[in-house]
């Protein structure tokens, strides 16, 4: 009967399907002992404890919290060491031995300086490094632990971490590895190369939810760190989408990216970063508000910054003004060229009183803070003057010439999405556009109504056709132009508020103007039937799913809870941005999601790379545990599980056409 059903199964069409199939695999696995193997090895990685997964959300640019937490796991590391040594260490001793994980080269350079016996520090170093690296490695299979090795060392650290020194003949061959990496002086490469590997494999996949630009100083370094680095994503935000707009050409998108720059006097991405001349604009700004104290656009300054002081703070403020007025300008044309787009009510430069003193909105007349504004003309306000022409266009070449913002955006693209669907986890950066009932809110791009998952799709496809040579002119055009609808657009699910009072917060006290009333996602998503109906819109499964987002900064000082919808929405805005902290109460969350379930790690602001490696200070970090599993979670329990399980389906069906002769061995 077993005979006749395997007969049965294989109709000639199918015969003929599994055989185009199994005739490619066969040429990796050119044998039944072959693909009886990659079987055995595959069942074996399914079974494997989960990957630890890193999400993390809204980084602007602080390079320095961003690249410690990478380095220190969240805090896992550290919680890793005091589970393996927390008897025997004091406190003291595992913020320096983790001080040296994280920061080994600049750690140990200080240690060479101090140390009285430095043999016998190398000796209890190494040990005590391989049993951490023993305890992180172990959910993973050896081929991957081999492929994060560096291969100067790769064989010798294969051997310490599969060698258990027991036994006197064992004990002895496994000091005496050690005493020679200290005997030929390798001792400090070593360890250099076993606390990178550490790091490495303490987070196997790195999810970024949006928002790498902006307000802090070092974007182009977090995106320089990610260029190196292995596993990871990126869902955009609206402050990627005006970087990602402003590389793309879009004037409107350079503006907004200049002016935030200067709002905050972090001028180090664009100058350093990305090589972009700002002279042009400081002699615009320096020859047309020379006697204008412009006090309202003083920027935001760091204490004890280069730039705090008068000088610079009035350059600066100068620039500022200069760039905003031009950017109120480029939009009015943006907004005019799209009247779909429904943003006319931010076109306010029509609407100041001929004298300046005053503006009228939506009739209401308020003061004006600023009244000085030599380059708007009251019969045609929108219109750029010469000089603002010719330094556009200085601007424009500037970002355009620029190789390395072009390299990092195509980063941004291979890795980024603007949402993405990982282990029943929805991931974007702000919202999913609702009605006020929580359906789906139809949004029209290019004539098409579209909602959901099919807006995101589309929305998608159009960020990157800006960036595709192929594209046709007319819809390049429009793809460019909206990536600032995009980062402002009253129904971007980037954006998702009604609008951005840019112009009421510099020119307008009353700060009622200032408000940015939100979306109907960010009113109804603490209910979990409104998360549930966007889940299954998604096709998102599984008896533990989420969405998990960023965007607007959780007010954790006021008591804002991070976890929504009975555990469903989670999200990690805790306010990485320096400019934050006084608003959130703390510095940034980290969704850590292990074998074990999920943990919120809340962190504290970030003193210095500094003090970490000096004194072996570390971010302070409070752990929430937001969900755990009955059972640890392992490889099969995941979309890599999912995969796997496929593979090793298909190479079932090639073992036994090997056995009944459809398929011939290589």
């Amino acid at each position: 009967m077993a005979l006749e059903n395997t007969i049965a199964r294989y109709t000639p069409e199918q015969i003929e399907t599994d055989r185009r199939v199994l005739e490619l695999l066969s040429q990796t696995f050119g044998t039944a002992s072959a693909a009886s193997s990659e079987i055995i090895n595959l069942e074996a990685i399914l079974n494997l404890p989960k990957g630890t997964e890193h999400f993390i959300a809204d980084l602007h640019g602080e390079d320095e919290a961003f690249r410690h937490i990478l380095k220190n796991a969240s805090g896992n590391i550290k919680r890793k060491v005091r589970e393996i040594y927390g008897n025997e260490m004091r406190d003291s001793d595992i913020a320096q031995f983790c001080s040296l994980i994280y920061y080994p080269k600049q750690k140990l350079e200080l240690i060479r300086e101090e140390e009285e016996d430095l043999d016998d520090f190398y000796n209890i170093t190494l040990h005590r490094l391989v049993k951490v690296l023993q305890s992180v490695s172990s959910k993973y299979t050896r081929s991957k632990v081999r492929k994060a090795l560096p291969k100067e060392f790769a064989y010798i650290i294969e051997e310490l971490l599969h060698e258990t020194p027991g036994g006197e003949s064992k004990q002895m061959y496994y000091n005496r590895i050690v005493e020679t990496i200290i005997s030929t002086g390798q001792a400090d490469e070593f360890i250099i190369a076993i606390c990178n590997v550490i790091q490495h494999l303490s987070i196997d996949r790195l999810h970024i939810l949006g928002d790498i630009y902006d307000r802090g100083q070092g974007a182009h370094i977090i995106m320089d760190t990610l260029a190196d680095y292995k596993g990871f994503d990126i869902q955009w935000g609206n402050h990627d989408a005006l970087w990602m707009g402003a590389a793309a050409g879009n004037d409107s998108c350079i503006a907004n990216v200049l002016r935030i720059a200067l709002r905050y006097g972090n001028m180090d991405t664009l100058e350093e970063g990305y090589g972009i001349n700002l002279v042009p604009l400081a002699t615009f700004a320096m020859e047309t508000y020379a006697d204008d104290p412009c006090d309202v656009f003083r920027p935001r300054l760091e204490p004890g910054s280069a730039a705090d002081n008068e000088r610079s703070r009035s350059l600066l403020a100068k620039m500022h003004k200069a760039i905003t007025v031009i950017q109120f300008k480029l939009e009015g044309a943006l907004i005019d060229r799209y009247p779909d787009w429904k943003m006319s009510n931010r076109k306010l430069l029509g609407s100041i009183s001929e004298d300046r003193k005053q503006i009228t909105i939506d009739g209401q007349t308020y003061q004006m803070r600023d009244s000085f504004l030599p380059t708007v003309d009251s019969t045609d306000p929108y219109a750029l003057t010469e000089d603002e022409k010719n330094l556009v266009d200085k601007l424009h070449r500037s970002f355009l010439i620029s190789d390395k913002l072009r390299r990092h955006m195509t980063t941004m693209l291979d890795h980024g999405s603007i949402y993405n669907i990982s282990n029943s986890n929805l991931m974007f950066h702000a919202s999913v556009p609702l009605n006020s009932d929580g359906s789906l809110r139809e949004i029209t791009i290019l004539d098409t109504s579209l909602k959901g998952k099919e807006l995101m799709n589309a929305i998608g496809m159009l960020m990157r056709a800006a960036y595709n040579d192929d594209t046709p002119e007319e819809i390049r055009r429009y793809a460019t132009d909206y990536y600032w609808y995009l980062w402002c657009g009253p129904d971007s699910p980037l954006f998702d508020k009604e609008k951005m009072t840019t112009f009421e917060r510099y020119f307008i006290a009353d700060k009622h103007t200032h408000d940015e009333p939100k979306g109907f996602y960010y009113i109804l998503r603490d209910r979990e039937e409104v998360v549930d109906g966007i889940l299954d819109s998604f096709g998102v499964t599984g008896e533990h799913r989420h969405i998990i987002n960023g965007h607007v900064p959780v007010k954790a000082g006021k008591g804002e809870q991070p976890v929504k919808a009975n555990g469903k929405l989670m999200v990690i805005d805790g306010g990485f941005a320096k400019a934050y902290h006084t608003t959130t109460g703390i510095a940034g969350y980290t969704l850590v999601f292990h074998s074990r379930g999920f943990e919120l790690v809340q962190h504290e602001p970030f003193s210095s790379t500094e003090e970490a490696i000096r004194l072996g200070t570390d971010i302070k970090s409070t752990t929430q545990l937001v969900e755990l599993s009955k059972n640890r979670l392992r490889v099969r329990d995941t979309d890599k599980g999912e995969e796997l399980q496929a593979q090793i389906d298909e190479l079932r069906e090639l073992l036994s056409a090997y056995r009944n002769g459809m398929i011939k061995p290589r």
